[in-house]
């Protein structure tokens, strides 16, 4: 679990540390993409950080969770309860230290696997809110441009010897329109990328805590074999027939009055 959690981590940095030296290096020709349409683009920006800033958040978050088990399967009884993800696991275990029934196993782990999905909507949604905002900048643009044609078009007059130069100065709107719907899509895309890989990582840290505790509850776990069942059989039935006893007294009782 260690290799697998720190190689993630470390998979985290180095790819955050790439993007950033691949933004510095090109540094002129990321700027003339973002301020193509400094409003949207900034938006798109803004987005991907705060799903790079959250997907970090999310990996440290792992740290507590992750240094509880590894005490806890290593013998150390003692360490604190984790913060969030996996503090049912260790309050059921301090309960019932020895042994855990199948069913009880069942339900962690659902209990586990509902919580890993609930951590990881957040970035999900951020990852479709950057492809959403390139989708709005390609169909934004395309506006601009398309009008921008029909503005060009409409104003034209053919007959005036001017009309290449009119044509020159006029096409630059919708030159514009095309230019905010290349960059904004490409921004939007390439950041959706980015925070997808982070998420990809955080995923399969959280994996790696899952199935170390899955290893170690399935160890533990107590499975009712047929003799046992065999065993409390004749209980339930004891049980089952004085609860009929005590309802046809009870009905003897409501009939005589």
């Amino acid at each position: 679990m260690t290799r697998y959690f720190h190689a993630a981590l470390n998979r985290m940095a180095l790819f955050t540390a790439l993007v950033a030296a691949g933004v510095i290096y090109f540094n002129a020709e990321f700027m003339q993409i973002a301020t193509a349409n400094i409003w949207l683009n900034g938006v798109i920006i803004g987005a991907s950080l705060f799903g790079i800033g959250l997907c970090f958040i999310q990996i440290f978050q792992l740290l507590p969770e992750y240094k509880w088990l590894h005490g806890y399967t290593h013998g150390n009884r003692m360490v604190a309860l984790p913060p969030r993800l996996l503090r049912p696991v260790a309050q059921l275990l301090s309960s019932h230290p020895r042994r855990i029934t199948a069913d009880a196993l069942d339900s962690v782990t659902n209990m586990i696997i509902v919580r890993f999905e609930d951590a990881r909507e957040s970035v999900r949604y951020i990852t479709n809110t950057l492809i959403f905002l390139g989708l709005l900048g390609t169909f934004w643009g395309l506006i601009l441009t398309v009008g921008g044609f029909a503005e060009l078009i409409g104003g034209l007059n053919f007959s005036d010897e001017t009309v290449l130069q009119s044509m020159q100065i006029g096409i630059s709107k919708p030159l514009s329109g095309m230019t905010t719907a290349f960059t904004s899509s490409l921004l939007g895309l390439a950041a959706s990328l980015i925070v997808n890989f982070l998420s990809l990582q955080v995923q399969i840290a959280q994996n790696a805590i899952f199935n170390e505790l899955i290893d170690f509850l399935s160890a533990r776990t107590k499975i009712s074999t047929a003799d046992e069942v065999v065993k409390i059989l004749p209980k339930i039935n004891l049980a089952t027939h004085e609860l009929t006893k005590s309802v046809q007294a009870l009905e003897n009782h409501i009939s005589d009055r």
